[in-house]
């Protein structure tokens, strides 16, 4: 599919939507995150990655950062268009503005990650009141939810609980404007 410069597509809950890149803070979230889990896996047999298509029965999300292997090629997908969901440990997404996009990235990619099992889902929102971090864990693939939710206000942090980032706290070292 040809898109404009500056666009991506996502085959989300089999419907494909094509969406612009973030804006500079949303760039500003994914980088200071992404630094936040480099340092805490460093040394491990796990890695943060970025701009990879993450593959689960044919439906390819473009998450903004997560958790798999160091080296990919351990968990390719079938046509080799990216990796398989079953290796990736945890998915980070940035929440945009706008009601279509905050509804894409706290429910339908929920839904998404929990129907390919993904262990930890982590929702960094500015727009969720005066800015939330929300992680899921224990998904249900068959009901498609996460069982397991904890809201933290901007401000606190927000521990992972479990897989190669456990333990990592991410507050306002990743939050603060």
């Amino acid at each position: 599919m040809a898109l404009p410069e500056g666009y991506r597509a996502e085959i989300i809950e089999g419907a494909i939507e094509v969406s612009p890149t973030g804006r500079r803070r949303h760039a500003v979230l994914i980088s200071r995150f992404r630094r936040a889990l480099d340092a805490h896996l460093a040394g491990g047999d796990d890695a943060a990655h970025q701009d990879v298509d993450v593959i689960h029965h044919r439906r390819s999300w473009i998450p903004d950062l997560f958790v798999g292997p160091l080296e990919l090629d351990e968990i390719p997908d079938e046509d080799d268009l990216g990796v398989d969901a079953s290796g990736v440990s945890m998915i980070v997404e940035v929440a945009s503005p706008g009601r279509r996009d905050i509804e894409r990235d706290r429910v339908r990619k929920r839904r998404e990650y929990a129907r390919a099992g993904i262990p930890v889902y982590v929702v960094v929102d500015d727009h969720d009141g005066d800015g939330a971090i929300t992680v899921l864990t224990s998904p249900e693939p068959k009901k498609a939810e996460y069982t397991d939710e904890h809201r933290i206000p901007y401000g606190k942090d927000a521990v992972i609980p479990e897989g190669p980032a456990k333990g990592l706290a991410i507050g306002d070292d990743v939050t603060r404007t």
